[in-house]
C-alpha cells in the first residue's frame, strides 16, 4: 500500500511542487490508500522528506483542506478527512434552500406519484410564503417610487428601511441606532462580509461544534484556523471554551444561542452574560447569527445576546429565510463602531447593494404591521407541527435513540448508539422515501457521527404522525442490520 513517505516530486516539472503534492496525496485518499482520520506527518518532517520548503506543504494542506480532503483540529495536527462524508452532503442541499424533490425522484428511481417526507430542509414551504400580502407592497412601492425603486440604495440600506428594523427591535429589547444597522442579502452574505472584514490567512476563530454548514464554508474559504467547542442542553461549554482562551486569540465566537442550528438547543440567560464578560476579558466579538428567536411558539420571548450586550461586543446577524421567503435574500446587520467602516467596505465589495425594490416593499411590510400579523400565523402553523412531532417521537422513536426535546423552534437533535453510522441511516432512509439530515453536514471536520437531525419547515402537519412512525420502523431494522464493517446497505432498499 502506498503512503505519504513514497510520494516523489518532480522539481524540473513546470507544475508548481504544493500541486504536485496536493495531487499525490489527494490521490492516496480517494484510493483508500490512507484511512480516514489518520494523522498526516508534520509541516516539519514532509518538508524534510521530501526536501523542499516548509511553505510547500503548507500551501498543499490547504488545499486539501480548502477541498474537504483533510481538517485541522488545532494542537493535534492534520487529519485525513472522511470523503464518504462528502458524498452524502452533496445530496443534501445547501440549508437556505428547500430540498430539490425532483432530483431526489430521479436519484432514487422513484415513481413521480411517490412522495418524499422531507426532514430535512429548514426552509419553510411555499404554500406559507404571504404572496397577496407581499403584492400588495410591492405594488404600492411600484406606483409610490417608479423607477426610483430599481436604483441604486447606498451600501448600508435603504434608510427608511433600516428606521422600521429600529422601532422593529426595540421590542426585543435591542437598542440599534439606523446608523449601526446594514441591510444585507441573507444570513450568509453577513457572514462571509464579516469574514472578509475580520479574518486574514491564519486568523483564529471559535464556533460551536455542531453548527451551520454554511458558516464553516466561509471559514474555511478564509483559511481561518477554526477551533470548535462543544455545545450542551443549555448553551456552549464555557469551561472548554476558557480552557482555549488561555492559549488562543480568536477574533470572534459564532454563536446561536436560540434555538441552535441543528440541535435545537437555548443558552440560559446566564451563559450569555458569562459569553460577554470573557469577549470583553480577551478581547474578542460575538457573531450571534439570530435566525429564530422572534418565532414563539410558547409565548414566551427569547433573549438574545444583543439585548444583554452594553459593551458592544455582539455583532448581530438576524435573517427572515426561514420565516419568510428565502429567496428574498433579506437580512440585517448591527454592526459594533470600532468595525464599522471594515464591514461598510466589505460589503460595497460584495454586492454594492441589496435589491432596492425588496428593501423599500419590506420597509412597508413592518410599517404596516403586516409582519407581525404573518409571525402568528407562521407561530400557529409551527406550533401544530411542533406538538404533533412531540406526540410522535414519543410514541414511535426507538428507546436506544436518545434526544432531548427543545422548547419550541424547528429542529430536532438525535443520537443513535455508539458505532452506528447516521450516513448510512441518511440513504436508508433516502431510499426508502424519507429525507434527514446526518450530522456530518453539521460538523466542522464533516465526520460521520451518531448523530441527524428532524425538521417541522418543510413537513405538513398531516405527514408528520406518518413519517416518524416510518422513520422509526426503519430506524429499528437500522439498528438490527447495520454492521460497520461490512455495510450491505443496497439490500435494504425499498422495504417499508
Amino acid at each position: 500500500m502506498e503512503r505519504i513517505g513514497d510520494i516523489k516530486l518532480d522539481k524540473s516539472n513546470n507544475k508548481y511542487l504544493y500541486l504536485q503534492l496536493f495531487e499525490e496525496i489527494k490521490r492516496l485518499i480517494e484510493s483508500n490508500n490512507i484511512e480516514p482520520h489518520t494523522k498526516l506527518p508534520t509541516i516539519r518532517y514532509l518538508a524534510n522528506k521530501l526536501g523542499v520548503n516548509n511553505s510547500t506543504i503548507v500551501n498543499a494542506y490547504n488545499q486539501l483542506e480548502t477541498e474537504g480532503y483533510i481538517y485541522k483540529k488545532i494542537g493535534s495536527g492534520t487529519f485525513v478527512q472522511d470523503i464518504r462524508s462528502k458524498e452524502v452532503n452533496k445530496l443534501i442541499l445547501d440549508e437556505e434552500t428547500s430540498m430539490n424533490l425532483d432530483s431526489l425522484n430521479l436519484f432514487l428511481d422513484m415513481k413521480k406519484e411517490e412522495k418524499i417526507i422531507n426532514f430535512a430542509s429548514t426552509a419553510p414551504m411555499p404554500d406559507l410564503f404571504p404572496i397577496d400580502d407581499f403584492k400588495i407592497v410591492l405594488n404600492e412601492v411600484l406606483d409610490r417610487d417608479k423607477g426610483r425603486a430599481f436604483t441604486y440604495q447606498e451600501s448600508q440600506g435603504y434608510l427608511d428601511l433600516r428606521k422600521a428594523i429600529s422601532n422593529y427591535l426595540s421590542g426585543f429589547n435591542i437598542k440599534a441606532n439606523e446608523n449601526n444597522i446594514h441591510i444585507i442579502s441573507g444570513a450568509q452574505q453577513g457572514i462571509d462580509i464579516l469574514s472578509k472584514a475580520l479574518i486574514e490567512y491564519g486568523s483564529v476563530v471559535f464556533t460551536e461544534n455542531p453548527t451551520y454548514t454554511g458558516a464553516i464554508a466561509v471559514f474555511k474559504s478564509r483559511s481561518a484556523r477554526i477551533v470548535e467547542i462543544p455545545i450542551n442542553k443549555d448553551g456552549i461549554d464555557l469551561i472548554d471554551l476558557e480552557y482555549k482562551l488561555r492559549s488562543l486569540k480568536p477574533k470572534f465566537i459564532y454563536v446561536m444561542p436560540n434555538f441552535q442550528n441543528p440541535t435545537g438547543y437555548s443558552y440560559t440567560v446566564a451563559k450569555m452574560k458569562k459569553l460577554i464578560e470573557l469577549a470583553v476579558k480577551h478581547n474578542f466579538y460575538i457573531i450571534e447569527d439570530d435566525y429564530l428567536s422572534d418565532l414563539h411558539l410558547f409565548n414566551q420571548p427569547k433573549n438574545t445576546l444583543k439585548s444583554l450586550d452594553t459593551v458592544d461586543k455582539v455583532i448581530y446577524i438576524k435573517s427572515f429565510s426561514k420565516i419568510f421567503m428565502p429567496g428574498l435574500r433579506l437580512a440585517f446587520m448591527i454592526i459594533p463602531q470600532t468595525i464599522y467602516s471594515e464591514v461598510l467596505s466589505a460589503k460595497h465589495i460584495s454586492d454594492i447593494s441589496t435589491s432596492g425594490l425588496i428593501q423599500r416593499a419590506f420597509h412597508l411590510y413592518l410599517e404596516k404591521g403586516i409582519w407581525q400579523k404573518h409571525i402568528e400565523r407562521m407561530s400557529t402553523v409551527y406550533s401544530e407541527r411542533y406538538n404533533t412531532i412531540i406526540k410522535s417521537i414519543k410514541k414511535y422513536m426507538p428507546k436506544q435513540v436518545k434526544y432531548t426535546l427543545p422548547q419550541g423552534g424547528l429542529n430536532f437533535w438525535f443520537s443513535l448508539p455508539s458505532s452506528y453510522s447516521a450516513n448510512e441511516l441518511y440513504k436508508l432512509c433516502l431510499k426508502n422515501g424519507i429525507t434527514i439530515a446526518p450530522g456530518s453536514l453539521f460538523d466542522i471536520w464533516q465526520r460521520d457521527t451518531k448523530y441527524f437531525r428532524l425538521s417541522i419547515a418543510s413537513v405538513h402537519k398531516d405527514e408528520i404522525d406518518f413519517g416518524i412512525a416510518k422513520l422509526s420502523q426503519i430506524i429499528n431494522f437500522f439498528l438490527k442490520n447495520y454492521q460497520k464493517d461490512n455495510i450491505t446497505i443496497d439490500l435494504y432498499n425499498n422495504l417499508f
